[in-house]
Order: structure tokens, then sequence, then C-alpha cells
């Protein structure tokens, strides 16, 4: 299996800043999210972070995070492991 590394901005709407998102990704997707930065206030969120773990699981994590809402923008290049 391959690991990698992505790093994404992950950009919340109001109605989900609220909700245990990443939570949630580790426990469905068995991924490690490294949080670098982030801004979370009441009515909006954002959070830069790494997210580690297998390939195919890192992607279905992202393809995930974006059907519950959630802006996922690519920040510079994957990191194979």
């Amino acid at each position: 299996m391959s690991e990698v590394r992505v790093k994404v901005r992950l950009t919340f709407p109001e109605s989900e800043v609220r909700r245990a998102v990443l939570a949630t990704m580790v426990r469905r997707f068995d991924v490690e999210p490294n949080i670098r930065r982030a801004d979370v206030e009441e009515h909006r969120g954002w959070i830069i972070c790494e997210v580690d773990g297998e390939a195919a699981q890192v992607e279905a994590a992202l393809d995930w995070l974006r059907t519950e809402g959630i802006t996922v923008d690519l920040l510079g290049d994957v990191l194979e492991g």
C-alpha cells in the first residue's frame, strides 16, 4: 500500500462549523490530519492541515468532505512516503 501526505485547506460553511468533521473523518477513513493553522469562528471557519494515510483512504476522505459541503483546496504536491 502507498502512504501519502496531502496538504489541504478546508473551508467550512456556517452549517458545518460546529460539527466534529475531522473526528468523523479519522474514524471512517483511518487517516491522520495534522492541523497546521486554523481560524474557526461561529459563522465560518477554515483549517489548513496535512492528511496522512493510504492513498485510497486519503482520496476517499477528501471526497467525503466535499459531499459534506466542505470546500477542499489542495495546497502543493502530494507527498508519497
